[in-house]
């Protein structure tokens, strides 16, 4: 059966303010962990009312200390909004912490509004354009000291330098992502969740034109995928309503945290907003666990994928956890004893 994985972030509902959802993410870990995941990974976003957490790499150690056996990782760090050594060093020091359990997933998009991308990079050296790819290359260069003779970075050491950066993962919802992590051998995660672009596409061509390197000898591809599941079909259904009605609103614009169920059942949908979130259903898988196994692996499979990374926005906490079990059952993961 194929790994399974948790994306995070961190989710702020109207009856769960945000430094009750950070606690809510390391009970949630600490159960992934029992339950068999491969990877608890956590998401960078700025000025979102419904995403409590900006910093991955501080939750990633919080969280890495609370677990035992399953990998932490961001999912990703938005690179450009950061100097390539700080990520470094942090996540050097994270996998000197926690050694063979950090990931590093990297991201292009700010994970947020213009003027807040503004404000985190104000102080920064700002350039024009998309500059993701010389920072990364500046973050690989850090690991590999490869900088050209009389660099003034040769006298610059990314501490502690007794330990390696973690696994390299890109991020991405495009073709463009994909061709990049295959040109340079590193990692691939398709955000299927909400990419307009074709999963299958993005995944399978990463495949097929991976090229070995130091980073990673074979390719490994992450789907990663909304889920909603419960014991039945019409329960997932009622539960699915909170992230409908939350979409809904932040295709418009209005980014509020996740509503209830109540909220959701009560709001006065008209039909251009029930075909709005009838396409939406494209990007969430929503069920029990036997109709979701029936919708989720003729895509795994299509898509060649090496792992399913799980992200899951339930108004109710517990029943936020109960769809990580039910999953977890589905799929066959090893439950583990706790430490």
């Amino acid at each position: 059966m194929i790994p399974l994985s948790i994306l995070d972030l961190s989710v702020v509902t109207t009856a769960t303010k945000p430094a009750a959802a950070l606690r809510n993410s390391m009970d949630l870990a600490r159960h992934a962990d029992s339950l068999g995941f491969t990877r608890y990974w956590l998401a960078e976003h700025h000025n979102l009312a419904s995403v409590a957490s900006p910093a991955p790499d501080l939750m990633i150690g919080q969280i890495a200390a609370v677990t035992t056996n399953i990998r932490v990782g961001s999912g990703g760090v938005m690179l450009p909004n950061h100097a390539p050594l700080v990520v470094a060093e942090r996540f050097k020091m994270l996998e000197a912490l926690f050694p063979g359990r950090i990931d590093l997933g990297l991201g292009r998009a700010p994970g947020t509004d213009g003027a807040t991308a503004y404000a985190l990079r104000s102080r920064l050296d700002r350039r024009e354009g998309d500059d993701f790819l010389e920072r990364l290359h500046e973050l690989t260069l850090w690991e590999t000291r490869d900088f050209p003779p009389n660099h003034p970075f040769n006298q610059v050491v990314a501490m502690p330098d007794d330990t390696p950066l973690p696994p390299i993962w890109l991020l991405g919802s495009s073709d463009y992502s994909s061709e990049l992590a295959a040109q340079v051998g590193m990692g691939f995660a398709f955000a299927h969740h909400f990419a307009s672009y074709d999963a299958i596409a993005a995944m399978t061509n990463y495949r097929a034109h991976f090229k070995p390197s130091p980073w990673r000898a074979t390719p490994h591809a992450i789907l990663a995928v909304a889920v909603i599941a419960a014991d039945t079909d019409a329960e997932a259904e009622r539960l699915a309503t909170s992230m409908d009605l939350n979409r809904l609103l932040r295709d418009r614009g209005q980014y509020r945290p996740l509503p209830s169920i109540e909220e959701a059942l009560a709001y006065a949908y008209t039909e251009a907003d029930r075909a709005v979130i009838a396409r939406n259903r494209s990007r969430l898988f929503v069920g029990s666990p036997a109709s979701l196994r029936e919708r989720l692996e003729p895509m795994i499979a299509a898509s060649q994928a090496d792992e399913l990374m799980v992200i899951t926005a339930i108004f109710d906490h517990e029943a936020r956890k109960g769809s990580y079990s039910l999953l977890a059952d589905a799929f066959g993961l090893a439950r583990k004893e706790a430490a």
